[in-house]
């Protein structure tokens, strides 16, 4: 009922028109107008109090208040609400109370018995509130917390609660302070404060300190670094971190962040001048722990960026420069650029990309630096410029007229273009596996690869192809190819250099042996390549239709006709090293990854396919296939500067058969699960050459994934034994909030090499036992609204290069306080190489 009609204007003023008079005009000139609502509405005159009686609403600027009764005292200027008062702000921040005593416009006043939510879901409580200028708020021995309280048990505790004998909010800063303050776990103080302070829930980022980080090692000691983040705008802000450390003095570091209409970049700039440089291995010295004398200052500066030309086009890079190869890991320093997965490298990129709704265009550069000791960054290759460019379009008598448009079909146009330099020559010889770089006993074609060329190397390659389907009367599909492919290569190769090598007997690697291993016929070369073809695809679909679901039986055939591939010598490999054999290329005109080799002669491809889609969701394929070299050079037959063809399963005139088989059967039980395998079989034996199979599974509050591969030895690419391994990972959801999840990677064919020499170092290989564990990881977590935790360990392998893989502990801690703050720690437990790897000097 809106203002019950007790009064008359003539002997009484209205609350709604005391206050509105009262009120502050707005922007244009109005005044705010206050709203009441209740069941009764009296005045005393005497007193000069006007009484609202059940169900009460005010309105005014955005707030409403609510209560069984509220007294508006014109006198004192004051209004007083209770039983069941509560208080609604205009950012959604609701206030409940015994009594409110507030001043008339609901800016200042005092509450007892406050508990109050915002709108993002925090919490706070105190016996009493008092609120000044509108903009301060003190809170007396309040409590904070964002977290929900328990539905069955709502008396107890919430997770985790900040107490403090004192509490202010001031909007204006936007912060919260807390005064002698405790922070609880389940109802334990386990941290007390005299003093803190944090941004309030409204704030999405703000000046101020942030949680330190601390160093303990032994080449850095004890050290702790506080980072302060500087809001400088909107867009754009800066951080400090200053670290001080025992052993090495004052570490700095500087990010700066930029947001712009189009795009964002960042800079990051950090360094030290060393107090003691011999703690760290030398970056430059062979693996022998020799001193470091000329490394006092160390230092790094990363940047990256994102701009937008349209929306299709965009630009960026990720760039990186380091003092040394070992400064980002001997600090501990975080680093988006750097992979320290197996092998450790940072990758540097600059790009430009275009797409399209039927092309694409991408031009980038890349620069890589190794970082561990086995890596020689002469090796490292510069890449740039880097060209890709690819198109579709239709054939259709509008675009090509009415002669060559009754052909139908795709043209597709492709381009690659790429320059790589390379100052020295990097060699692995066939006889030592597992090794990233090695030194050949003999250095040419067939027992050396040439994984990368001493010196410049260019190629522009372009290709048109053209394709149509056609589907006949009776239901089968013909799809008739054509392709051509012109290819410029260009070799500067740089046969001056040599560097010496890092196995025992001192031996160098020298790019001249290019020349004398056969890989080149002279340092300058300029070839030029070109392949063209036609094919034709035959398809027979047999469709079966029935109350459960679909089948379909698929036979495929497919012949390509062109000449025999061009000679390979004087053409590196840089991209099309690795080639795997399986259903996903089988159909493929060319099986090669790269472009830098491309297939020849006749060949031929048949399989035939099963699928099965079953009407209550999921499906069954299964497909098994195999090559045929009909007539022609088998271009994967030849050894080359990497061997690339040989072992694969195509250097023969029948290659080895490919099937794959994928299963998902629809969900019952709340049982979801998938199955994939990739098998190649051998030819003769039709033994598995090549296995690849992975299952999922998942139940209720348990999912469980598991990996099996195996492949068999390819001595000609520097794999005298199979390499087998088996991976399984698992999460299982405790409670809806509590988990637990894990994974192991075994190495199954690591121990094959027991007692068998190393060719590049003359000694044996290690003993490892049949379950190499190749990684493992542990992690327990919690997970509600309120509070994030987990406590992980990871224990990977890492490979530097030296034929023996090395093992790296770490423990991860995390824990987030919605609102509070984070806190994270990491820490490495050890090894089990020598520390020269990590840059660490064997001495320490």
């Amino acid at each position: 009922m809106l203002l019950a009609p007790a009064l008359t204007p003539a002997n009484a003023q209205t609350l709604s028109d005391e206050v509105s008079q009262r009120a502050t005009p707005q922007k244009d000139g109005k005044q705010d107008r206050l709203a009441l609502e209740a069941n009764e509405l009296d005045y005393d005159k005497d007193t000069g109090k006007v009484t609202a009686i059940g169900n009460v609403r005010l309105y005014y600027q955005g707030r409403t208040l609510e209560a069984d009764k509220v007294i508006y005292d014109r006198n004192t200027k004051r209004v007083y609400a209770e039983g069941n008062a509560k208080m609604t702000e205009a950012d959604g921040t609701v206030s409940y109370g015994d009594h409110f005593d507030l001043t008339d416009n609901f800016r200042d006043g005092f509450i007892e018995s406050l508990r109050s939510i915002t709108s993002d879901k925090t919490r706070m409580s105190a016996p009493h509130a008092e609120r000044t200028d509108g903009e301060t708020t003190v809170f007396d021995h309040a409590t904070y917390t964002a977290c929900e309280p328990c539905a069955e048990h709502p008396e107890r505790p919430p997770l985790w609660q900040v107490r403090a004998v004192r509490i202010t909010h001031k909007n204006e800063e936007q912060m919260v302070y807390y005064e002698n303050a405790t922070v609880d776990l389940l109802g334990v103080p386990v941290v007390w404060m005299p003093f803190l302070s944090a941004p309030d829930s409204t704030v999405s980022k703000k000046s101020g300190f942030l949680a330190p980080h601390y160093y303990y090692s032994t080449p850095l000691g004890v050290g702790v670094g506080i980072p302060y983040f500087w809001n400088l705008a909107p867009n754009y802000d800066l951080t400090l971190t200053g670290s001080v450390l025992s052993k090495q003095g004052f570490l700095g570091e500087v990010e700066w962040r930029h947001r712009l209409s189009n795009g964002s970049y960042t800079v990051r700039v950090s360094g030290i001048k060393q107090a003691e440089p011999s703690a760290f291995a030398s970056a430059d010295a062979p693996a022998n722990g020799a001193p470091v004398t000329n490394r006092d200052y160390r230092g790094s500066l990363e940047t990256t960026g994102l701009f937008y030309i349209s929306d299709k086009w965009k630009y960026g890079w990720d760039a990186t420069l380091l003092s040394d190869r070992y400064y980002i890991q001997d600090y501990k320093l975080n680093s988006e650029s750097i992979a320290h997965d197996y092998f450790k490298e940072s990758v540097s990129t600059a790009y430009l990309t275009g797409q399209g709704d039927r092309g694409y265009l991408d031009l980038r550069a890349y620069s890589i630096i190794g970082l561990t000791s086995s890596d020689i960054q002469k090796q490292q290759p510069t890449v740039g410029p880097l060209l890709d460019y690819n198109k579709s379009i239709d054939v259709t008598k509008e675009r090509f007229g009415d002669t060559l448009g009754a052909i139908g079909g795709q043209i597709t146009a492709d381009m690659n273009a790429v320059n790589i330099n390379r100052t020295l020559a990097s060699y692995q010889t066939t006889l030592t596996p597992y090794q990233s770089y090695s030194v050949c006993q003999q250095y040419k074609v067939g027992s050396c690869l040439l994984n990368g060329v001493g010196g410049n190397y260019s190629r522009v390659s372009g290709s048109l192809e053209w394709k149509e389907k056609y589907t006949d009367s009776l239901g089968e599909v013909w799809t008739p190819f054509v392709f051509g492919r012109v290819d410029g290569i260009s070799t500067e190769l740089n046969t001056n250099s040599s560097f010496q090598a890092f196995n025992s007997s001192g031996q160098p690697i020298s790019n001249s042996y290019q020349l004398s291993g056969n890989y080149f016929s002279a340092a300058n070369t300029s070839e030029a390549r070109a392949m063209g073809g036609v094919g034709l695809e035959y398809r027979y679909p047999w469709i079966s239709k029935s109350d459960w679901g679909t089948q379909t039986i698929e036979p495929i055939g497919q012949i390509i006709v062109r000449p025999n591939s061009p000679s390979l010598r004087n053409i590196p490999n840089e991209d099309a090293q690795s080639l795997t054999f399986d259903d996903t290329n089988l159909f493929d005109y060319n099986k090669f990854s790269g472009y830098d080799r491309i297939e020849g002669g006749i060949r031929a491809n048949v399989g035939a396919q099963y699928t099965a889609t079953f009407g209550k969701g999921g499906y069954l394929n299964a497909l098994f296939g195999q090559s045929y070299q009909v007539a022609g050079k088998n271009s994967y037959d030849q050894a080359d500067v990497y061997n690339t063809g040989l072992d694969s399963g195509l250097n023969g005139s029948r290659s080895d058969y490919v099937s794959r088989l994928a299963f998902s059967p629809p969900t019952f039980y709340n049982i979801s699960t998938s199955f994939i395998g990739r098998v190649r079989w051998d030819k003769d034996t039709f033994a598995p050459n090549a296995l690849d199979a992975s299952w999922s599974i998942n139940y209720k509050a348990l999912s469980f994934s598991t990996q099996y591969a195996r492949y068999g030895a390819q001595p000609d690419l520097g794999y005298p034994f199979r390499r087998e391994g088996w991976a399984l990972n698992s999460r299982y959801n405790l409670t809806d909030h509590y988990y637990v999840s894990g994974g192991v990677m075994f190495d199954l064919g690591r121990h094959l090499y027991n007692n068998t020499v190393n060719p590049s170092t003359n000694l044996l290989y290690p003993n490892y036992p049949l379950f190499t564990v190749g990684d493992f990881n542990a992690m327990v977590g919690y997970q509600d609204d309120c509070t994030t935790f987990s406590l992980q360990y990871i224990n990977a392998l890492s490979d530097p290069g030296s034929g023996t893989k090395t093992h790296n502990q770490v423990f991860l801690v995390n824990l987030e306080l919605r609102t509070l703050g984070d806190v994270k720690f990491k820490q490495s437990i050890g090894s089990d190489t020598n520390e020269t790897l990590d840059g660490i000097a064997s001495a320490h």
